[in-house]
């Protein structure tokens, strides 16, 4: 059937990404004879994979190379094993304990995708979520504890392609040194905010980072309404609990890696 037929476009940009995964930056004409086409028509797919984020060219070399961005691809392959099997009934005992609602998030392209939540078990949910749902890395407290532990390489190219819509030079770099400094903050304190209004009320969000050896691994967050639990008390109350469960979370999921590889699992790789 015709709706079944390869997208050719989308096969060839395929293509060139994994020749740019076999090397260390690659130029246009050497890409366009490992995938016979043409160097106009590679020119175009590496271009667009650049607007993308997923490869950038080298101002000292001319050469195009991949982005931290393509391990976003990847990001997820093994999260629902251990979200499954570790993080949810870590975060359905705080639930139970705290009665907020509880989530868990890890990266997923230029977004926190939620793995697990008890939303829909907690009688305070303001909105209940569902496991799948997208956060901005920006704008919630979930994005930007991420944001501040994660690796200074995919922190700075996550940035760079968030605030690209900014045209003027003078403030693309005003709102970037900002950023940084807020996250630099964000770091330093262990624990991100944000309020957002919902329907009468403000819900106030508290994240902390699940860090597994020196890089953020996901996002742990709480949120509550404002006006029933201020953030002064919320902190008092919550963070400690929350700081728990991420180190118990990042302690099992380091031992589950470590058995994995000594079984020779194919998870112990990723």
């Amino acid at each position: 059937m015709e709706s079944t037929r390869p997208i050719r476009a989308l096969m060839r940009g395929l293509d060139a990404l994994t020749v740019l995964n076999l090397r260390d930056g690659t130029t246009v004409s050497e890409v366009a004879h490992e995938i016979r086409l043409p160097r106009t028509t590679v020119y175009r797919i590496l271009e667009t994979l650049c607007n993308a984020g997923f490869v950038f060219r080298d101002a000292t070399d001319d050469r195009y190379r991949l982005t931290i961005m393509v391990r976003a691809l990847s990001d997820g392959f093994d999260d629902e094993a251990w979200v499954t099997q570790i993080a949810k009934p870590l975060i359905d005992e705080v639930c139970r304990e705290i009665v907020w609602p509880l989530s868990i998030a890890t990266l997923s392209g230029t977004t926190m995708m939620v793995r697990a939540t008890t939303d829909h078990s907690s009688p305070l949910a303001i909105e209940r979520y569902s496991a799948g749902f997208r956060a901005p890395l920006l704008t919630t407290a979930t994005g930007r504890v991420y944001l501040a532990n994660c690796p200074p390489v995919q922190r700075d190219t996550l940035i760079e392609i968030l605030t690209r819509s900014t045209k003027e030079e003078d403030k693309l770099a005003r709102a970037r040194a900002d950023l940084q400094r807020m996250l630099t903050e964000i770091r330093l304190q262990g624990y991100a905010t944000a309020t957002r209004s919902r329907r009468l009320v403000e819900e106030v969000s508290i994240s902390v980072p699940v860090i597994l050896a020196d890089r953020g691994l996901a996002a742990l967050t709480v949120r509550f309404a404002a006006a029933a639990v201020p953030l002064k008390l919320a902190l008092e109350r919550f963070l400690p609990r929350l700081r728990q469960c991420a180190a118990k979370i990042s302690t099992l999921f380091a031992e589950h890696q470590t058995a994995a590889a000594l079984k020779g699992a194919p998870e112990a790789a990723a």
